[in-house]
């Protein structure tokens, strides 16, 4: 899986980066928590890198499996009705793939991909940090 992971963000990101080992400590026990429970801690940092998430709306960007990334947004729009968006980024060969319900998968590039390249290193920076108590050395 390690070596899957460093694949998957050699092709976000262009360079091979070291993923440091996990360790837990005193203060957080991983162990005894489950991998969707890491998941949603790992969100609720994701979630920050963008700003702050408005009252009544709710956001997540987490790294689902080493070849999926994932953007969630809810939110109340200008009439008063709840909206959702969710995002699919998926690693392949070709480069990152985006899906979205009702519209056509498409590749990103450009600044879209620069924007997620940058989102995935603080991602991987502060999940890290704040979760595994480990540092990421790009």
């Amino acid at each position: 899986m390690r070596n899957a992971l460093s694949k998957a963000i050699q092709l976000l990101v262009g360079s091979d980066l070291s993923i440091p080992n996990i360790k837990s400590t005193n203060s957080r026990p991983l162990k005894s928590m489950t991998e969707r429970e890491l998941i949603q801690l790992e969100s609720e940092i994701g979630s920050k890198l963008f700003g702050p998430v408005s009252p009544g709306c709710r956001r997540e960007f987490f790294n689902e499996n080493p070849a999926s990334w994932i953007w969630h947004e809810e939110w109340i729009d200008d009439t008063g009705i709840k909206r959702e968006l969710t995002t699919r980024y998926e690693v392949h060969e070709k480069g990152i793939l985006k899906i979205r319900p009702n519209s056509q998968y498409e590749y990103i590039q450009g600044e879209e991909l620069r924007n997620l390249n940058t989102a995935v290193q603080m991602y991987h920076e502060k999940v890290m940090k704040n979760i595994y108590n480990s540092s990421f050395n790009a």
